[in-house]
C-alpha cells in the first residue's frame, strides 16, 4: 500500500477557500460600501432638492406675507376713507338741520308759549319753557307729533311757577328729530 500524504494538497485547497473567501468578502465589502455610498449620496441629493424646494418656498412665502401685509394696510386706509366719505355727506346731509330745526318750531310754537332752552344731542331735542297754560303744551305736543320735521314728543315734567307777578306752567318736553334716511349707493361689492 502506498500512502500518499494529502495533508500538503490539503493545505493548499485551504488556502485557496481562505484567499477566494478573503477576496470575495473585500469584493463584497467594497459593494456594500459603494451600495453604501450610492443611497447616501441619492438620499443627500433628495435632502439637498428638498431644501432648496423648501428654501425657495419661504422666500415666497415671505413676499406673500408682505403682499398680504400691504393687502391689509389698503383695506385700512380704505375704509378710513370710506368712513372719512360717510362722516362728510352725513354732515352735507345735515348742515342746515339747525336753521331747518329752529324754523320748523316757530311754526309749531303755539301763541302763549315761550321756549327758554332748546338743547340738541344727536337726533335728540330738549326743551325747557313756559306755556300760559297747560292746554297751549298740549297744543304744542301735537303740533310736533304732526310735524314733518319732529316726532315723538314726551312732556317730562310741568309746573305752575309766578314769573314776574304772573302765573305760568314751567315745562320740560324732549322730542326727536326725523333725519332724512342716507342715499343708498348701488353697485357695492
Amino acid at each position: 500500500m502506498i500512502r500518499i500524504n494529502l495533508l500538503p494538497h490539503r493545505e493548499e485547497k485551504r488556502r485557496a477557500r481562505r484567499q477566494q473567501f478573503y477576496a470575495l468578502f473585500g469584493l463584497v465589502s467594497v459593494l456594500a460600501g459603494l451600495l453604501v455610498f450610492l443611497v447616501y449620496s441619492i438620499i443627500g441629493g433628495y435632502i439637498s432638492a428638498q431644501d432648496a424646494k423648501n428654501e425657495f418656498l419661504q422666500k415666497e412665502i415671505a413676499v406673500l406675507d408682505k403682499q398680504i401685509d400691504q393687502i391689509k394696510r389698503l383695506k385700512e386706509q380704505s375704509q378710513a376713507l370710506m368712513e372719512r366719505k360717510r362722516v362728510i355727506e352725513s354732515l352735507q346731509r345735515d348742515r342746515a338741520e339747525a336753521v331747518r330745526l329752529l324754523s320748523e318750531l316757530a311754526k309749531q310754537m303755539p301763541e302763549g308759549v315761550f321756549i327758554r332752552s332748546l338743547k340738541q344731542e344727536g337726533q335728540r331735542l330738549s326743551l325747557g319753557g313756559y306755556a300760559q297754560s297747560g292746554a297751549r303744551v298740549s297744543t304744542l305736543m301735537r303740533n310736533i307729533e304732526a310735524s314733518p320735521w319732529l316726532e315723538k314728543p314726551q312732556l317730562v315734567e310741568i309746573k305752575a311757577v309766578m314769573l314776574d307777578k304772573r302765573r305760568l306752567n314751567e315745562f320740560s318736553m324732549n322730542a326727536s328729530l326725523k333725519r332724512a334716511a342716507p342715499v343708498a349707493q348701488g353697485g357695492k361689492k
